[in-house]
């Protein structure tokens, strides 16, 4: 069955089994704390192709404006959402598997040519980056985005400094 998307929204994350969902809560987290609306779904490239074109559709048709896909193994997932859409794909290949991630990171970066997947680091850093990614393709045109983008590095500047201070000697 293909979720409805009643209101538009931003970003639509798609992980390909259950067992990913933990690798991808702070990113949830950040894209909340940046305003941009999503919503999480499973899919698979492999186990459930029509569902994932289906929500692929539902998505746009809500005003979709990033998709970001979080896979390990094989991890496909992005490469297949990228070939039904013309939106940005983000491609967050996540840990496990005999190579730990390596293998999902070498299937999500080696798309073809003009079917592009921005690729990010193996796991949790890779799948924040992603969220961040995502607003800033979207702060082009929204400058609340933008501003939120500002306040979170101006944040972790401050944070960086105050932990500076902390070290003895220094």
């Amino acid at each position: 069955m293909i979720p409805e998307f009643p209101e538009k929204i931003d970003v639509l994350v798609l992980a390909g089994s259950p067992s990913d969902l933990p690798q991808l809560e702070r990113m949830r987290m950040m894209l909340g704390e940046l305003g941009l609306k999503h919503r999480l779904h499973l899919a698979s490239a492999h186990r459930t192709p029509e569902r994932t074109v289906g929500l692929i559709r539902a998505a746009e048709e809500a005003g979709v404006e990033v998709f970001i896909c979080a896979a390990g193994m094989a991890a496909h997932l992005a490469g297949a959402v990228a070939a039904h859409t013309l939106r940005p794909v983000l491609g967050v290949p996540l840990p496990g598997g005999v190579l730990d991630g390596v293998d999902a990171l070498l299937s999500t970066v080696q798309m073809p040519s003009g079917i592009p997947v921005a690729t990010f680091a193996v796991g949790k850093a890779g799948a924040v980056n992603a969220a961040v990614f995502a607003a800033q393709i979207l702060a082009s045109s929204r400058p609340e985005i933008a501003q939120k983008l500002g306040n979170l590095r101006e944040e972790a500047a401050r944070t960086l400094e105050a932990r500076d201070d902390e070290i003895p000697g220094s």
